[in-house]
């Protein structure tokens, strides 16, 4: 199994997150989405992993979403997945996706990772 992380290194769950696959011994592919932003249908893939909707994905004490003038309605999960698609600060984080077994977790605390791990 591999596993991708949706890292930012300047925050210290996701570092936690990051050293717990590590530690735990998981193949992993680690994802600098402030660089490289997922695509909308990937944050849609995402949230469908997390059984959740896209509006959970938000940081919402985020300045960028605070501040937003631009923000799309929070029950329109295309319009909300765009919109994080161009502005990735606005993503919760660290995520963990699992594509081959459609799963996810947000490692806020960083041990809900151990789950994904079946550990």
């Amino acid at each position: 199994m591999t596993v991708k992380i949706y890292h930012n290194p300047r925050c210290s769950k996701s570092r936690q997150t990051l050293q717990i696959l590590v530690e735990s011994g998981a193949e992993h592919e680690v994802v600098l989405y402030l660089q490289e932003p997922p695509a909308a249908g990937s944050i849609l893939r995402i949230a469908e992993y997390l059984q959740t909707p896209v509006a959970s994905l938000l940081r919402s004490g985020e300045s960028a979403v605070k501040d937003a003038t631009d923000l799309p309605d929070l029950n329109n999960d295309e319009a909300l997945a765009a919109w994080l698609h161009e502005n990735p600060i606005a993503i919760e984080r660290p995520i963990v996706v699992d594509s081959e077994t459609g799963k996810a977790v947000i490692g806020r605390p960083p041990e809900n990772v151990r789950e994904l791990l079946g550990k």
